[in-house]
């Protein structure tokens, strides 16, 4: 049976956010899935980033603009009148939060709300998946997982970004997308928050993998600020998954699943920075890892974790690579990245992982 029962072919997507990390793996995806794909974000990262290593500006609608434009995205969104919109658009890095906040809840609250607020002006069905964090919850550093219905909250200025935005969010979709009132706007809003993602062609500052990827290719050690906390990795692939199928419920069943979501990790997946490091090292190869922290670091959260529970029983959806399954592939993508075409790098990838999901059942 095809992915999705063939949900995405022939379907007009937006993915705001589509060079990033997430965004270029996604747009991809839904490229494979038959989709007509509408880009909207700023330039990539680096020149080395997935999305310009794949080629997709090549093979989608790629608009480079800023969600912070609301003209422009009310523009982009009318003029194409997409079916569904994978909104991933965001500043995503807890550091840079502490250095431009008020950019960051510009970014992350503000140009969330120019996409719900364009979707209002259609006049067609539409079914959005919002993109936040794991770290919109409020942390107390507790051992089990945080589930959809936990208070939001946020200590640092990108953390309570998203948890804002998740209130915008939710308040958006009860005020003028309420499931009771489908049949008046037609319209389908859910918001999902995943854990720490890996993958290859992510290229960000202050990210474990991309930091150890630049200091093996400098034969530096790997310096870690934090080596003790813990994170629920994921390989990209897992959350997109999970995207996807919740985007293809939305528009099939649009009351139903109108609400947040959680995309995660078991909980072995939930291991310390330090480990990753390590094995990191190990897939590549060579390096060494080096412990950096000191008492000036800004405030990061050491413990968290997600309850996927609910994604589990209501969607069919779970995690199918372990973490170390993750790492490797990860690694993998980075010591393969300047030997070809980058784009079937990419779909070795995709079809890893597929073969796993039938695997998994």
């Amino acid at each position: 049976m095809p992915m999705f029962e063939d949900f995405y072919r022939g379907k007009t997507v937006l993915v705001t956010g589509h060079t990033g990390f997430k965004g270029s793996w996604l747009s991809m995806w839904l490229l494979e899935l038959g989709a007509k794909v509408i880009g909207y974000a700023l330039d990539p990262y680096t020149e080395r980033d997935n999305f310009v290593l794949a080629g997709l500006s090549d093979k989608l609608i790629d608009v480079r603009a800023d969600i912070n434009d609301r003209a422009r995205v009310l523009e982009v969104i009318q003029t194409h009148q997409p079916d569904l919109i994978f909104h991933l658009a965001a500043q995503p890095l807890v550091r840079e939060s502490y250095t431009t906040p008020l950019e960051t809840y510009q970014t992350n609250v503000m140009g969330t709300l120019h996409v719900l607020e364009a979707i209002k002006t259609l006049t067609k069905p539409v079914s959005a998946v919002m993109v936040t964090t794991d770290k919109c919850y409020h942390n107390k550093e507790q051992l089990w997982g945080y589930r959809e219905d936990d208070a939001l909250g946020g200590y640092d200025p990108y953390s309570s970004s998203k948890a804002a935005a998740e209130l915008a969010i939710a308040s958006w979709r009860q005020s003028f997308f309420n499931p009771l009132h489908y049949e008046d706007h037609h319209k389908s809003i859910a918001s999902v928050r995943a854990g720490n993602v890996i993958g290859g062609g992510d290229w960000a500052k202050d990210r474990i993998i991309p930091d150890c990827i630049r200091a093996l290719e400098a034969s530096s050690p790997i310096d870690i600020r934090n080596p003790q906390a813990t994170r629920p990795w994921q390989h990209v692939l897992e959350p997109l998954y999970g995207y996807l199928l919740l985007g293809s419920r939305l528009a099939k069943e649009p009351t139903k699943y109108a609400e947040a979501w959680n995309f995660g990790p078991p909980m072995k997946a939930v291991i310390p920075v330090w480990e990753v490091a390590k094995s990191v090292v190990k897939a590549y190869g060579q390096g060494e890892v080096r412990d950096m922290s000191t008492s000036k670091q800004p405030h990061e959260a050491r413990l968290l974790a997600l309850d996927i529970t609910k994604a589990m029983s209501r969607l069919a959806w779970k995690p199918v690579w372990s973490v170390q399954e993750a790492l490797k592939m990860t690694v993998a993508w980075y010591l393969q990245y300047q030997q070809g075409d980058g784009y079937q790098l990419n779909q070795a990838h995709l079809q890893a992982y597929e073969k796993a999901l039938k695997q998994h059942g």
